[in-house]
């Protein structure tokens, strides 16, 4: 179980998202792995042509200080660094997270097979983000959960639902977010189709939890396409009904 998650939002330069992606799963997925932690999933993100998200996972997060200074002070991160940070314009829009419920959490799910799976990973990946109003978290995903439901449905299943973890960031080198608290929901979908037969829900969600007052402003939704390797992908989907059942 991962109770500690990062949501790692990274602007790239112009046109060399590829390249960093590929670099990114060529070196990292596994050095992370034998830390103790997880990249759990890594995404183009459709809107931004720049935008490269992925979703990291520790156990505790005494063992995110582990880790990262592990792993950024260690041989795979100093050489290779140069070449992944002549790529990344901005690295700091990071989200903070915890499951919020002991069953909401992230899967680490099967790394793709490159035989099984030879053209890589599949479906698409769909995050709302949701900035509670000043005092309202609880009330919030309280609210949100009967909407919530109502997305579970044929062509897409939820993969968690992530909420604000309010502690002191115990790894200073990478700044994480401290602009309010935020309510994070993942899932992911067979293909376009079943995204926008979605839509018109996801939008009245947003309105809704806004209009009374819950949520400040119209919630994130952010569409991604999983990157080759990523873990969490539409042929993970048995992989995540098995964990929930």
């Amino acid at each position: 179980m991962y109770n500690v998650i990062e949501l790692r939002r990274y602007t790239i330069t112009p046109g060399g998202r590829a390249h960093f992606a590929r670099y990114f799963e060529t070196f990292f997925p596994e050095a992370f792995q034998q830390l103790g932690a997880a990249a759990l999933g890594q995404f183009y993100e459709r809107a931004r042509p720049d935008g490269f998200t992925w979703l990291r996972g520790y156990t505790s997060l005494g063992m995110r200080s582990a880790v990262c200074h592990a792993f950024y002070d260690g041989p795979v991160w100093a050489e290779h660094r140069a070449t992944l940070n002549r790529y990344i314009v901005d690295s700091d829009d990071v989200l903070l997270l915890r499951p919020l419920t002991p069953d909401s959490g992230l899967p680490a799910l099967r790394a793709v097979d490159p035989i099984a799976e030879p053209r890589g990973a599949q479906g698409a990946v769909v995050a709302q983000i949701f900035k509670a109003a000043p005092g309202q978290f609880d009330a919030l995903a309280a609210g949100a959960e009967a909407w919530f439901a109502g997305y579970r449905g044929r062509g897409l299943i939820e993969a968690g639902i992530l909420g604000t973890l309010d502690v002191p960031n115990n790894f200073p080198r990478h700044p994480v977010r401290s602009d309010g608290q935020y309510l994070v929901w993942l899932g992911v979908v067979r293909d376009d189709a079943a995204f926008n037969s979605m839509r018109p829900m996801f939008d009245h969600a947003a309105s809704a939890l806004a209009a009374c007052g819950l949520a400040e402003g119209q919630a994130e939704l952010v569409l991604m396409d999983p990157c080759k390797r990523s873990r969490l992908r539409w042929a993970g989907v048995p992989e995540m009904v098995a964990c929930a059942a």
